[in-house]
């Protein structure tokens, strides 16, 4: 350890002799510039811990998943603010504000390409970090609860890019939201009152454009600005980010710290000037979507929901809608809300999925979930028919609890088959079973996205392209 301190010593210097250089100030200020420099490291310092791990710099331990999601947050806040002074939450008026903001208002189509494609980037990313930090073990205690606030931050952000999915008033937004409302609807006893307080009424007109403007631009950002306070603060209390130590070597390591300032700042501002300048370039590069004026009787042909939410409704073509839009998405969430509380493997903290074997194990299962999701997919496209072979039983029977006993089933099988045939642990096997279903619900995402076509039946994607052209 002492060999690396003293080879280290001459960047460290260096680095700190350009921060000096770039600000050049005494500890005493003198003059404005230098008090308000003062004020920006106190600012930074309230924020951060005086000093840090140095193994925490390593861009490979977090991949700065957290900054760039607070980073797409302000673009989001700024581009929001502006995009507000010229948009009307109104049916007649929606519509045309979008059509003038990007022909007559300077800057228009950028700004609203930079707000569009923040919104998903920051879904994608905020994703990534609940990945990072399970696949690092970064969930157990101390940060079991700050594990649920991520995962309520990424419902949030699923929310947000919901709600100002519609805000444009064109087909694309009005079908997409009338499809993924009508997953509420599923819900027992209180789904259909559940739908009309979203919609503001029976169908998407309207009082939902006003309801979702209102959640988009207020309720939801508060709510978000609020947690990721409280989130990043509870990451500074219990300890920041997990110090990885050498896979499958026991024993205590000695932990070198360096000060945040400027070792760990001048990370974080390359990470997010990186980030900002490549959100730029995509938006300068590529347009946000917008079709034509919605017309509620006008229905296209497939009518689906935003890409993020067409996982579930591949699910519908395969189970019951009560099983599909509630049972699955409610075990799921409620698995990984009590996983930390479960799962409590101390001595994996911060290595990357857990150990060498628990590498092969995700690999395998990532492998499984390659090739037995789209069997099952073509199975019970054309050969697999429940509701046909059990008519005697209701279809949330046949079609419903029936398929789903067998995929928990077979889920079962698979976690006790890997952890017999790896001697694995129940952490490694439990991280097995959660990649086999995540690269489940992936491959469902991607078959919704390019491979249903009209009448969400199952075609090549060159096919669904010319077919909906053909529509």
């Amino acid at each position: 350890m002492a060999d690396s301190n003293t080879a280290s010593q001459p960047s460290t210097r260096f680095v700190s002799r350009v921060w000096r250089s770039i600000f050049r100030r005494p500890l005493v200020p003198r003059s404005d510039r230098e008090r308000k420099l003062m004020v920006l490291d106190s600012l930074i310092l309230h924020i951060h811990p005086s000093t840090v791990p140095e193994k925490t710099l390593q861009l490979s331990l977090t991949w700065g998943l957290g900054g760039m999601a607070a980073i797409l947050m302000t673009i989001l806040l700024v581009t929001g603010v502006m995009l507000m002074f010229a948009y009307t939450p109104s049916p007649a008026q929606a519509y045309n504000d979008i059509l003038n903001l990007q022909t007559n208002v300077w800057f228009g189509q950028l700004v609203r390409n930079l707000h569009h494609w923040s919104g998903n980037a920051m879904l994608v990313v905020a994703f990534l970090h609940m990945l990072r930090v399970f696949f690092t073990g970064g969930f157990r205690e101390p940060r079991q609860f700050n594990w649920i606030v991520g995962i309520t931050l990424l419902l949030l952000t699923v929310g947000a890019n919901f709600t100002g999915y519609l805000l444009p008033w064109d087909q694309l937004a009005y079908w997409a939201v009338t499809v993924g409302t009508g997953l509420v609807e599923y819900i027992p006893l209180v789904g259909k009152w559940i739908q009309t307080v979203i919609l503001g009424g029976p169908e998407v007109g309207a009082a939902t454009l006003l309801n979702f403007y209102g959640l988009h631009i207020a309720l939801i950002p508060i709510a978000m600005l609020s947690l990721m306070s409280y989130h990043f603060w509870r990451i500074r209390k219990d300890g920041g980010v997990v110090i990885p130590r050498v896979p499958d070597e026991p024993g205590e390591q000695k932990v070198s710290r360096v000060t945040t300032i400027p070792h760990l700042v001048l990370r974080e501002l390359v990470v997010a000037l990186v980030l900002i300048a490549a959100i730029l370039l995509f938006s300068m590069a590529v347009n946000a979507p917008l079709e034509e004026l919605a017309n509620p009787d006008v229905s296209p042909n497939p009518a689906k929901a935003p890409w993020y939410f067409l996982g579930i409704q591949e699910l519908l073509l395969h189970f019951h809608p009560l099983v599909a839009a509630l049972v699955i998405p409610t075990l799921t969430l409620g698995a990984l809300i009590l996983l930390p509380y479960f799962d409590a493997d101390l001595d994996s903290v911060g290595v990357w999925f857990r150990s060498y074997k628990g590498r092969r194990m995700a690999l395998e299962a990532a492998m499984i979930g390659l090739v037995g999701t789209p069997l099952l997919v073509l199975a019970d496209e054309f050969v697999i028919d429940f509701v046909g072979w059990l008519p005697s039983l209701p279809t949330l029977v046949s079609n419903g609890l029936v398929p789903l006993a067998m995929v928990l089933l077979l889920l079962i099988g698979f976690y006790d088959w890997m952890k017999k045939r790896f001697a694995a642990t129940n952490c490694e096997t439990v991280q097995a079973t959660f990649v086999l279903l995540l690269t489940a619900f992936i491959v469902l995402t991607i078959v919704g996205i390019w491979f249903r076509g009209p009448g969400m039946a199952l075609m090549w994607p060159w096919d669904v392209s010319s077919a909906v052209v053909g529509h």
